[in-house]
Order: C-alpha cells, then sequence, then structure tokens
C-alpha cells in the first residue's frame, strides 16, 4: 500500500486533532505520524539535524544583534530530517516562539523541541498536502500581523479617514461636533484644526523624503 496523493492527504481533516499555541493552530507531530500511517506510508520518522561544527542541533550566526532593551540574539536556526517511505527531505527553519523570534533570555531545550516538532508537521504539509491548509490559515494570519507591523504600508489619509468616519459616527447618534469638542476640553475651531496636521504630516513626509544626502 502506497501513500495517498497529495490531493487526497489535503482532503483529510485535520482541524479536530489541533490546538492552540501561542496564537496558531498546532498539529501534534505524533498524530501526523499516525495519520501518515493510516493513509499509507510504512515508515515514519524524523530527527534532528546536527550542526558538525558544534555537535548541536542548533545552529546560530556568529553575529551578535542587540535590540533597544538590550536583548541579544543571534538569529538561532534548526533542521530536521524526515523520512516517508522513499522519500527523504531536511525542512529547517528559525527557533521561534509563536510569530516571534527566540532569543538568548528565553531559549529553552523545550522551545528548540517545540521548533523541531513544527517543523516536521510543516515539512509533511508542504510534500504530502496533509495538514497544508492549516499552514496556509496561520501563514496568511502571520503575513497579515506583519503586514499592520510595516510602518512603510500605513498611510496618513487612512487614519483620517478613520477619524472621520468616528466623528461622522458619533453624529448619526447626535452627537454634534460642539458636544464632542466640548467633551474633549477644546473649542471646535480646535477641534477641526486637528483633521488639518494629517495633511501637514504627509507634506512633511514627503519633503523629508524628497531631500537629498
Amino acid at each position: 500500500m502506497a501513500l495517498e496523493s497529495y490531493e487526497d492527504l489535503r482532503k483529510v481533516n485535520v482541524s479536530k486533532w489541533t490546538d492552540q499555541r501561542d496564537g496558531a493552530d498546532y498539529l501534534n507531530w505524533a498524530k501526523v505520524i499516525d495519520l501518515l500511517h493510516e493513509h499509507g506510508a510504512t515508515v515514519v520518522y524524523f530527527e534532528p539535524v546536527v550542526d558538525e561544527r558544534t555537535g548541536s542541533s542548533l545552529f546560530m550566526t556568529d553575529q551578535v544583534f542587540t535590540d533597544k532593551n538590550g536583548t541579544t540574539n543571534r538569529v538561532y536556526e534548526t533542521a530536521v530530517k524526515v523520512v516517508i517511505d522513499d522519500l527523504v527531505f531536511i525542512q529547517r527553519g528559525a527557533v521561534m516562539n509563536g510569530s516571534n523570534p527566540v532569543k538568548d533570555n528565553s531559549m529553552t531545550q523545550q522551545r528548540l523541541w517545540n521548533c523541531q516538532t513544527r517543523l516536521f508537521v510543516k515539512g509533511v504539509a508542504i510534500r504530502t498536502g496533509l495538514g497544508f491548509d492549516l499552514w496556509l490559515k496561520n501563514e496568511e494570519k502571520e503575513e497579515k500581523d506583519n503586514w499592520e507591523d510595516d510602518l512603510s504600508k500605513h498611510n496618513l489619509f487612512k487614519i483620517k479617514d478613520r477619524m472621520q468616519q468616528l466623528v461622522t459616527q458619533k453624529m448619526r447618534h447626535g452627537i454634534s461636533v460642539a458636544k464632542i469638542s466640548e467633551n474633549l476640553g477644546i473649542t471646535e475651531e480646535e477641534f477641526k484644526n486637528y483633521f488639518t496636521y494629517f495633511d501637514v504630516l504627509a507634506r512633511l513626509e514627503n519633503r523629508i523624503g524628497e531631500m537629498k544626502e
């Protein structure tokens, strides 16, 4: 009996075996092995790949990075060798805590092991289709979170629109601009002037961006 096709394995509903961990859906590695056997695999296992220079399964850069809080990090990675019958591959990735990289002050053997098991599950999903939609959902969420954190993609006028919509919503509920201003402890003129700041900041941003070194 051979392992079922990518298309068939992708149709397997793994949601009933998933849990939430670090804000993302998590599928247990042992259940993945069990499911692969159920769907035709004979031999399934994974093992950490060892860095020949250090004898450790934790790979790291020589360069030390320090963030604004003084926390150090070396960009830690790990890798696993995965065997599914005749399919053999290496899956490598950063040592993560949810969507955040693990740093020096929080690195533990357990975090490393969690990352290795997650790499196994991810590698299986990519190459066999089992649980792929679970990863697709997690990646889309992570991409959205990263986009929201990327200041270069924020638009001042979008924020202005959001503020104007909020004011319009209050006015529809019978709260006038005069009442909003009174509650804020400012005059109507001062309140209206706040909305011109977005235009001023946008022009300032453009002028600074156009400056030559």
